[in-house]
């Protein structure tokens, strides 16, 4: 049987109508080449945000299931002109919706999570030797309304289709080569990483790198599906992302990447009782509200009150501000928000077993005199919350204390101290 490659273009490689015309040429090239091809596109360019801000214009509060019928449109006129495209090229290509092509998700509306996908029907169309264009990012809920899967909701789509057809491979293409050792707009010299692991990619995803989307890559891990993420302007090689033990080294880190989406949420005087905090994150996730760090200072006697703070998306403020009211208001609590925190984070493998890089984050962070607020750890990534205007500082300065320009990034066996 043929291989089978699922190739995703993001909305900055359909942008218009020379880019898209550029997309279906090169899916053509692909489909020359032997390889049965099932394509995903985003919405073109700044498509979404404008039918986000019509929604804004119409309502203070637009519907969450009307807004998924509406938003849904995007990637669905970016599937059909890219069909017409191949068509004039000479091959045969169809244009499939996120329901049409069997994407099943729960109910949450703007947010959905894909439970199955029902290929049948793409199975078809490549067995009858059609090109198969699949609108990202959407899909249908067990209640059969139209879902969409949040934002970057397309690479979602394009892992979980190369999971249910059992594609080689899923190629993601951006506008960037690949995924790099830090922004490189903030970092000129970044190196581009040829390969990484999906647990380094995860931490690099849910700490602010925007190359791919954290819940696809979670999907690929949980499916064994190979990325290759990649330009769409060239055709040099990107980043591959594979499991851990398919990774030849482990440099002691690999990445420096910075969130500026913060916000932080402070519960000012919240009772020193059991209970409080599950209450409180219980309220966030029933309101699909994302936790990034949490900490809760001891009160400083028995029977005084403390102050709980966590992280959450800039734009989840409001939601998560509703969700907590009834329990703030109930404990006497004031609420109090930061939206200008940022934060930086470094990855790497090779920390797991090396003593030190916590010592040096944040010895370099000191020297630069930049002021952490919040830490949080995983055994391959360090995190500090830090006032937003400094980010782009603490990333130069971390990404220069570790090394990781061009080949001079650290390995785990080579001589390493905190001050070093």
């Amino acid at each position: 049987m043929p291989e089978t490659v699922v190739m995703k273009f993001g909305g900055t490689s359909v942008a218009d109508a020379e880019r898209l015309k550029r997309a279906a040429r090169r899916i053509v090239a692909k489909r020359e080449n032997g390889t049965r091809v099932v394509a995903v596109l985003s919405a073109r360019g700044k498509e979404t945000d404008q039918l986000i801000a019509a929604a804004n214009e119409v309502s203070p509060n637009p519907d969450p299931r009307e807004m998924d019928m509406l938003l849904s449109t995007g990637e669905r006129v970016s599937c059909a002109l890219c069909a017409m495209a191949i068509n004039d090229l000479g091959h045969r290509a169809i244009s499939l919706t996120g329901s049409q092509a069997g994407i099943v998700t729960d109910t949450s509306h703007t947010k959905a999570r894909i439970l199955e996908v029902r290929a049948d029907r793409i199975r078809d169309a490549l067995a009858e030797d059609s090109i198969v264009l699949v609108a990202g990012f959407q899909g249908v809920s067990t209640a059969r309304d139209v879902t969409t899967l949040g934002r970057g909701g397309s690479d979602t789509t394009a892992v979980a289709l190369a999971a249910a057809i059992g594609a080689e491979i899923c190629e993601i293409y951006t506008d960037v080569d690949g995924v790099f050792s830090a922004d490189p707009r903030i970092v000129p010299d970044a190196r581009k990483l040829p390969v990484v692991s999906f647990e380094e990619m995860l931490e690099m995803s849910s700490s602010g790198a925007g190359v791919l989307q954290l819940r696809s890559v979670e999907y690929a891990r949980n499916h064994g599906v190979k990325i290759h993420c990649r330009s769409s302007f060239h055709d040099r090689p990107g980043t591959v992302v594979v499991a851990e033990q398919e990774t030849m080294e482990h440099p002691l880190i690999t990445a420096v990447t910075h969130s500026t989406g913060e916000a932080r949420v402070t519960l000012k005087g919240v009772p020193d009782t059991p209970g409080i905090a599950g209450r409180v994150t219980t309220a966030l996730a029933d309101a699909n509200v994302n936790i990034d760090m949490i900490i809760q200072n001891e009160p400083v006697s028995e029977g005084h009150r403390a102050d709980m703070s966590f992280t959450v998306p800039r734009d989840d403020i409001p939601t998560a501000q509703q969700a907590i009211a009834p329990i703030a208001q109930e404990l006497g609590v004031e609420v109090a928000t930061d939206p200008s925190m940022g934060k930086v984070s470094i990855v790497g493998a090779g920390m797991k077993t090396h003593p030190g890089v916590a010592a040096k984050v944040f010895t370099t962070l000191g020297e630069n005199q930049i002021n952490i607020e919040m830490i949080s750890t995983s055994p391959i990534r360090i995190s500090c919350v830090v006032p937003g205007d400094r980010v782009p500082d603490a990333v130069r300065a971390l990404h220069s204390a570790f090394g990781l320009s061009g080949e001079d990034s650290i390995r785990p066996e080579e001589p390493f101290g905190p001050f070093s």
